[in-house]
């Protein structure tokens, strides 16, 4: 999921949508102003239908894109698998759809608003289900890890900071994956970063990103400038970039900030991006630019506030710009973790684990080191 953080990172605790930010609007150009209704669609580019449906969180949507294919549609995203989500699929059918079935579906990455209905949908019209190799074997893994909780997991958010009250909330909701998540199909088709997919008649590129998700994958039509951007690119919220139990030490914001350099370089400056929340949008170099200025930003800040030890839960207020509650503390915890583990990457802190089993970080004196 997406958060938005304080100078461009996160702030978790943000209920608006992306269109609600003004000041990152401005340095953009978003050539439509209104989103489609669910069930409805606003044809955006030559036979790519932008479809929005709904989600029970405080970023309350997500966009699917269908693109013309022969008789029927490559539909790219799902959806969370809950009623809402499937009545906004079943009027599209009726509706922009013109009754034409599904032939493809592809998920940018595993998150349960990208391939919560992609079971669903695979079986309602015997489509082909085409991911990354890394994403389809996570969602295939997330949806069988049902409980009970792993203690390594309970041991890493104790190593964080949290207490046992939230520990134990923890694992009271542990595997909330597979109940958002409809049944998989047991097989897919494997998309593979630099290939290219022929639909209705028009290359698609595979263009892929790290960092949110394993092994992101976007969609770029070079004829005519169109980047189905998943959520590897978002107009004015930054993605979720976290560290999780399953590989406590990983430095995924590196990863993301690798990524947003390698979409410099491969993607034009003036595709029309279409993003997984928010509106489409030009500007893609000057957004990527400010995402990156954003974290670097907040990576100062951080290292300023280590002169004395800190948890992962002491930093929340130097990243966020509100204050964390626990319905985000989860996600605010893995972003906080993400920047430290970044800077211990960069040889600007230390990771220390006390007698009590937590961690706490230190600046590195950068004279004396």
């Amino acid at each position: 999921m997406e958060t938005v953080l304080r100078d461009g990172v996160a702030d978790c605790d943000r209920a608006q949508a992306e269109e609600a930010a003004p000041t990152a609007r401005a340095a953009l150009d978003y050539p439509f102003a209104e989103a489609p209704a669910p069930g409805e669609a606003v044809e955006v580019a030559e036979g790519v239908l932008w479809l929005r449906s709904p989600l029970p969180f405080s970023l309350n949507h997500i966009n699917l894109w269908a693109l013309r294919d022969g008789e029927g549609w490559t539909v790219v995203d799902t959806g969370l698998s809950y009623p809402a989500a499937r009545d906004g699929w079943e009027a599209a059918f009726a509706g922009p759809l013109e009754g034409r079935p599904i032939t493809r579906v592809i998920c940018t990455h595993m998150h349960p608003d990208h391939v919560g209905l992609a079971g669903w949908l695979c079986e309602r019209f015997d489509a082909p289900l085409l991911m990354s190799r890394l994403e389809y074997v996570t969602m295939r893994m997330l949806v069988t890890d049902t409980g009970p909780a792993p203690e390594a997991g309970a041991r890493f958010y104790h190593a964080a900071g949290w207490t046992e009250a939230q520990i134990e909330d923890w694992r009271a909701r542990f595997g909330m994956f597979g109940k958002a998540v409809s049944a998989p199909p047991q097989a897919y088709v494997r998309l593979v970063e630099g290939e290219t997919l022929e639909i209705g008649g028009d290359a698609w590129r595979i263009v892929g990103g790290n960092g949110h998700s394993p092994e992101h994958a976007c969609l770029l039509r070079e004829r005519d400038g169109v980047f189905i951007s998943g959520d590897q690119v978002l107009p004015a919220i930054s993605s979720n970039v976290s560290v999780w139990p399953t590989e406590p030490d990983a430095d995924p914001l590196s990863d993301w900030l690798d990524s947003l350099a390698r979409l410099k370089r491969e993607v034009p400056a003036d595709v029309l991006v279409l993003p997984s929340h928010g509106l489409p949008f030009r500007g893609l170099h000057t957004r990527l630019d400010a995402l990156k200025r954003g974290h670097d930003v907040s990576l100062k800040r951080l290292v300023r506030s280590l002169r004395e030890p800190k948890r992962a839960v002491d930093v929340f207020g130097s990243l966020f710009a509100r204050p964390i509650g626990d319905s985000m503390l989860g996600m605010a915890t893995g972003e906080s973790l993400a920047h430290l583990n970044c800077l211990a990457r960069r040889g600007l802190a230390v990771r220390e684990t006390g007698a009590d089993g937590v961690w706490r970080w230190i600046a590195i004196d950068r004279g004396t080191a």
